[in-house]
């Protein structure tokens, strides 16, 4: 990986490396300390999450006919060599969405570029940094119309957001910035909220939409292993979940949490460190939102969390359009 790339991951990924490493060693500190019996004690399975089988209809009984899947493939040439693609053709959505591509177009590989079962490929990426941020979305049917950005030149420098316009809605695909370790961007990540909340709702004010991607937040408690010791962290903090429950006001439901919303250990995200996914220390930072005008039409939003690939696994989101 070229000395840029790594600067990049390093900026970008997930500032819970360093909390989830500090909690996991504070744990073996306390079991070297209990000594004897403690020492001694069988350790107790890790809580985890068995995503339940699909629901392939809406609640008025329409079967669905509209697949969507999102990931986070943390570095598409990486994710290709990891068999990502392979992953995708079983589970043969209609439109998959990629965060953090970290790859120019000229750069992509040609095992994606050349896919035949998705003609319609769109690409977004940095324009300052190679090998940084990026998403992509690959369509079977042809979009009425695409774009990029949010229209507001300050946050359209990073190539996080691809807008597809079809029949009867929006699809945004967006990766949300990450506030970076010690929160040097959470004003900046205050600034995007505000204007990619008003770019939601301009197009919601046109026709109903459906936002999948990375939104780098944690919004409950329930949605992190460890909440009370994350608050300060990146993607969970007040200033973070307030801009999120802000956005959900505005008129847009976050699916999975509308029909699973006591269902705990249900993540996306796990740092690559101690064993984080083995152990299910992860977060959920991965979502498709719905305008409320489209609640009728959802028919069931999976975590596939057995996916392999990334630190993110792929959710999937069926529609009855």
């Amino acid at each position: 990986m070229p000395k840029r790339g790594k600067k990049a991951l390093e900026e970008e990924t997930v500032n819970v490396e360093c909390q989830e490493q500090d909690e996991n060693e504070q744990v073996a500190k306390k079991s070297k300390k209990g000594g004897g019996a403690k020492a001694a004690k069988e350790p107790e399975a890790p809580p985890t999450y068995e995503d339940p089988p699909e629901k392939l209809t809406s609640s008025a009984g329409k079967k669905y006919n509209l697949k969507i899947t999102s990931w986070n493939v943390d570095g598409l040439r990486a994710w290709v060599k990891k068999k990502g693609l392979d992953w995708v053709r079983q589970e043969d959505p209609d439109i998959l969405c990629l965060q953090e591509t970290k790859c120019a177009e000229k750069a992509l590989p040609s095992e994606i570029k050349d896919m035949a079962e998705y003609p319609n490929k769109y690409w977004a990426c940095s324009d300052d940094k190679e090998g940084y941020s990026g998403v992509a979305m690959l369509c079977k049917d042809s979009p009425l119309n695409v774009s990029y950005g949010i229209g507001v030149e300050e946050h359209d420098k990073e190539g996080r957001v691809i807008t597809a316009e079809f029949k009867d809605y929006f699809l945004v695909a967006a990766y949300v910035p990450n506030s970076s370790r010690g929160l040097v961007r959470l004003d900046y990540r205050q600034k995007w909220d505000v204007a990619f909340r008003a770019y939601l709702k301009g197009l919601d004010g046109r026709k109903p939409l459906i936002l999948c991607g990375d939104l780098n937040v944690a919004h409950e408690e329930i949605d992190l292993k460890n909440p009370k010791t994350n608050k300060k962290t990146a993607g969970f903090t007040p200033q973070e979940r307030e801009g999120f429950g802000t956005l959900l006001g505005e008129g847009f439901v976050d699916t999975f949490r509308h029909l699973y919303p006591d269902v705990p250990y249900a993540y996306t995200f796990w740092t690559y460190m101690m064993n984080a996914r083995g152990k299910n220390v992860g977060w959920r930072l991965d979502y498709f939102l719905l305008s409320e005008a489209l609640l009728p039409k959802l028919c069931d939003n999976k975590i596939r969390s057995k996916a392999m690939g990334s630190d993110h696994c792929p959710i999937t989101l069926y529609m009855a359009m």
